[in-house]
């Protein structure tokens, strides 16, 4: 972790403006806040918090990507979120004054915006009507979370990899997709609820189709309209249908 330069001091301030959280207040309002927050630099897999410790900060995700996830003590890892630009966590903790409830780690090189309990709250005490905001965080959290359950329970793995993927390009501060995402082969499986090998064999598949491209930990969406398709119907192509069988019948991929 490492502080960030005036130059993107001044950058990261401007782009924490546009957080969710913020968005609607007047500029003096706003800078008041975001003056408080302390701009901090992760390395890729730098860890950011982990599960039980203190919980006295929120972040703001301004660039980069950091993955939310629980690990039980065998070493098995389950991934609750992935974040883009524009997105908070540690809100939870922050609010509750307990410990933390998921470990955050950096997924790629990404800076964020700190802000201490004691400047939350008293933002939140001068701008009650930023309450509905914090809301909306954690009702956004909580429904995603149970459309991660539901989709890990009860579709199967082409759907979930589709969706996953869509979502993980969507950059909320550009407010549309991104080209592509980072994700290296150990988060693969993590990320939908099924082995590495079966994700693979899926994302191959779907190359040599021509829906994407795969460049090491880079996957670019090549077809994003037939990736929608699958996502909302979970209707498959004959490519999709190789990929399922390719992938086989297991105990991570419901059939």
């Amino acid at each position: 972790m490492s502080p960030l330069s005036q130059n993107s001091l001044d950058d990261a301030r401007r782009q924490l403006a546009n957080c969710v959280l913020f968005r609607g207040l007047v500029t003096g309002e706003r800078d008041a806040v975001v003056g408080r927050a302390r701009m901090r630099h992760f390395a890729a897999g730098e860890t950011i918090f982990l599960m039980g410790s203190p919980g006295g900060s929120m972040m703001a995700v301004l660039s980069g990507t950091v993955r939310i996830s629980i690990s039980s003590p065998e070493g098995r890892e389950v991934v609750l979120a992935v974040l883009q630009p524009g997105e908070v966590f540690g809100e939870i903790a922050l609010l509750d004054g307990k410990e933390r409830t998921a470990d955050a780690r950096a997924m790629t090189a990404c800076d964020l915006a700190v802000l201490e309990r004691r400047d939350v709250f008293e933002f939140l005490e001068r701008q009650p009507g930023a309450w509905p905001r914090v809301v909306e965080v954690l009702c956004d959290r909580l429904r995603a979370t149970d459309l991660q359950i539901a989709e890990v329970a009860m579709q199967q793995l082409p759907v979930r990899l589709a969706k996953v993927l869509l979502r993980m390009t969507y950059v909320e501060t550009l407010g549309r997709p991104a080209d592509g995402v980072h994700v290296s082969q150990r988060e693969r499986g993590n990320i939908v609820g099924a082995s590495r090998e079966s994700v693979n064999k899926c994302l191959n598949q779907w190359q040599r189709s021509g829906w994407l491209r795969i460049e090491r930990t880079w996957i670019t969406i090549s077809d994003r309209t037939t990736l929608e398709h699958v996502a909302r119907t979970g209707e498959f192509s004959r490519q999709a249908a190789a990929c399922r069988q390719e992938s086989g019948r297991s105990k991570s991929c419901p059939q």
